[in-house]
């Protein structure tokens, strides 16, 4: 049996169709062999090595000064940016978020976290408070999970209905249609991590004092429902992906290639002024794909 954590969260999950159980003591040094071994390639990833950290820094560095040029752009034409980060716990979305920001100056570049709903809030319009946290003219925002929490946690954890999920799964496309249409640029990413990766992840920020605030019971029931994400993202991604507000996936083992690629993403996306193609490089293909290529690859395997 899998141990309970403090907060009584048993750290445990469900193999490949429920055929195993892979459990491990969160409070334990280390990890299982068994799943230690698995994490890098789990989920289909398609490397079996780390990232260099020497060929990231120096690869970050002109990424990051295009970002600066983007953001520049953005403010002298008065353009707003939307770049919403959504994916598995553990995931890395604040990690890449922190690396698009890095040098970006904060009044024109703002993160948005939303925790949950208050009563009030939950009284309104449910896009109602996301809207309130859309771009003025020349910023750019960054959101940290976002609307999409409906077609996630909220459905997965039972915080809203089936019939709820799915009416918000139908209006979405139409909320993000008024965005753009109004010219907001709407930039979605995906960032996916397989099951012995996730275990990894949350095990690490376990035994990190600097980064265990992050966790939270709902991290912990990530875990078991390993699979009912899996339903519930691959749902989300098949009808939220459209022209005017495509999704785009990024397998995120690997937390460099998972900044870089995110970044380059961003860039080639938005056509800002006196941008450097070479500097910029070409998206890895292998790791970041159309929602309708990964869902056609058999999403999460």
């Amino acid at each position: 049996m899998a141990k309970k954590t403090p907060n009584g969260t048993k750290a445990g999950n469900r193999g490949e169709a429920g055929r195993h159980e892979l459990a491990f003591d969160i409070e334990a040094a280390a990890l299982p062999k068994s799943i230690d071994e698995k994490a890098f390639a789990s989920g289909g990833y398609p490397y079996n090595r780390k990232y260099k950290r020497k060929l990231y820094e120096k690869e970050l560095e002109p990424l990051q000064i295009e970002l600066l040029k983007l953001l520049a752009w953005a403010r002298d034409n008065g353009e707003r940016i939307v770049i919403v980060f959504e994916g598995r716990d553990g995931a890395g979305k604040g990690g890449a978020i922190a690396r698009f920001t890095q040098h970006l100056n904060p009044r024109y570049a703002r993160i948005v976290a939303l925790s949950k709903p208050s009563d009030t809030e939950k009284g309104q319009w449910y896009f109602q408070r996301y809207a309130a946290e859309m771009p003025t003219a020349g910023e750019i925002v960054f959101f940290d999970r976002s609307w999409y929490n409906r077609a996630g946690v909220e459905r997965v954890m039972g915080f809203c209905t089936h019939a709820q999920s799915e009416e918000f799964l139908r209006e979405a496309p139409a909320f993000e249609g008024m965005l753009a249409r109004d010219g907001v640029r709407l930039v979605k990413l995906f960032l996916t991590i397989g099951r012995e990766m996730q275990m990894s992840r949350l095990h690490a920020r376990w035994h990190d004092p600097l980064k265990r605030w992050k966790l939270s019971p709902i991290d912990f029931e990530a875990l078991p429902r390993f699979d009912d994400y899996s339903a519930a993202f691959e749902r989300m991604l098949e009808t939220s992906s459209t022209d005017w507000a495509p999704w785009t996936v990024v397998r995120a083992n690997d937390k460099f290639r998972t900044r870089l690629n995110a970044i380059r993403h961003v860039l080639h996306a938005v056509p800002y002024k006196d941008k450097d193609e070479d500097a910029i490089g070409e998206v890895d293909r292998r790791i970041v794909l159309t929602a309708e290529a990964y869902l056609s690859n058999g999403g999460e395997s």
